[in-house]
């Protein structure tokens, strides 16, 4: 005789993962409704005539906004590179045996963490009010080099200054996180074997390290974008300061705010996808790779999409007993 369960029933086990979960109505009712206000919030937008949305395709791809762009992906991507370089040398500073570099790295992050990052760009542009020369000499020594600050701090270099540094403050706790969450074994392994520290994190903390640095440092890049926004207020030709200086002779200020919200919307959305698709790499396992995409999942949810694949059925024997 063979056992009762779902055998007595002649339910093959390995089929009950391939039974389709019904949707819970709560859920397709809270998607209409959410549906619903999306259709209605687009349609008010698209259809107020306030917005003058052929004003926003008119200057969408004029000259000085495209320059403007351009001048916000360089800043950006510039001030992102020196503040990975700079943060690196922080968090290593920070985990680091010497007290001295550990204070010091410690101070450096409160500062910059602390303050505005629009104070900080103040700062940088009006330092000629502080030092009206900047000068390069040898401790006690005679002077080398000088040099009028006006000269040195335009608002270019005050942006980078100011971005590149306060963006070094975040990525030293980045990178100091995913260094720490390598298992000190590693390192006392590789220590022991002659290797020197250099050579360790270049060869084996860094590497691991990785997987936990790469994903937020993707995120703070799109915050470095939007960030650009405010070296507007120094005068430095970004997105925001050339439509700005358009509403300004036209007064046609709304559809000009539309077209750098439009162009920040699409850069933002091109780094999400570039940051989604590095997470799904350093996350690769069964676990992540097994989950559809979330327009699969939508689909689903309101009943459009098809059951997901199941999972390949174990041939081995199911234990079956008899009697």
């Amino acid at each position: 005789m063979m056992n009762k369960g779902l055998h007595s029933h002649n339910i093959d086990p390995r089929d009950v993962s391939n039974v389709k979960r019904r949707v819970p109505v709560g859920t397709l009712i809270s998607a209409a409704v959410v549906i619903l206000i999306g259709l209605k919030l687009l349609y008010l937008v698209a259809t107020n005539p306030n917005f003058e949305w052929h004003t926003v395709f008119e200057y969408l791809f004029n000259d000085a906004v495209m320059g403007g762009l351009q001048m916000t992906l360089v800043l950006s991507c510039i001030a992102m590179v020196i503040g990975i370089v700079i943060g690196l040398f922080l968090a290593i500073a920070k985990v680091s045996q010497n007290p001295v570099l550990r204070y010091v790295s410690s101070i450096y992050i409160w500062l910059f963490r602390g303050t505005p990052l629009l104070v900080q760009l103040l700062f940088w542009y009006n330092l000629s009010s502080l030092f009206p020369n900047l000068s390069l000499a040898i401790p006690l020594g005679p002077t080398l080099f000088s040099w009028n600050t006006n000269d040195v701090i335009t608002p270019l270099t005050a942006a980078l200054a100011g971005l590149a540094l306060n963006e070094a403050a975040y990525m030293a706790e980045i990178i100091r996180g995913g260094l720490i969450s390598v298992d000190d074994k590693q390192f006392e392994t590789a220590h022991s074997f002659g290797m020197s520290k250099a050579r360790v994190y270049r060869r084996i903390i860094i590497p691991q390290a990785m997987k936990s640095i790469v994903p937020p440092t993707s995120n703070q890049l799109i915050n470095m974008v939007k960030a650009t926004s405010m070296v507007s207020m120094i005068a430095m030709g970004d997105l925001l300061y050339e439509v700005q200086n358009i509403y300004n002779s036209n007064f046609k200020v709304i559809p000009l705010l539309m077209v750098a919200v439009l162009w920040y919307l699409f850069i933002t959305s091109i780094l999400s996808v570039v940051q989604n698709s590095i997470e799904n790499y350093y996350n690769r396992s069964e676990r992540y790779s097994s989950q559809p995409g979330w327009l699969s999942r939508l689909l689903s949810t309101i009943g459009l999409g098809a059951a997901s694949s199941p999972s390949k059925p174990n041939t081995t024997d199911q234990g079956v007993v008899h009697e």
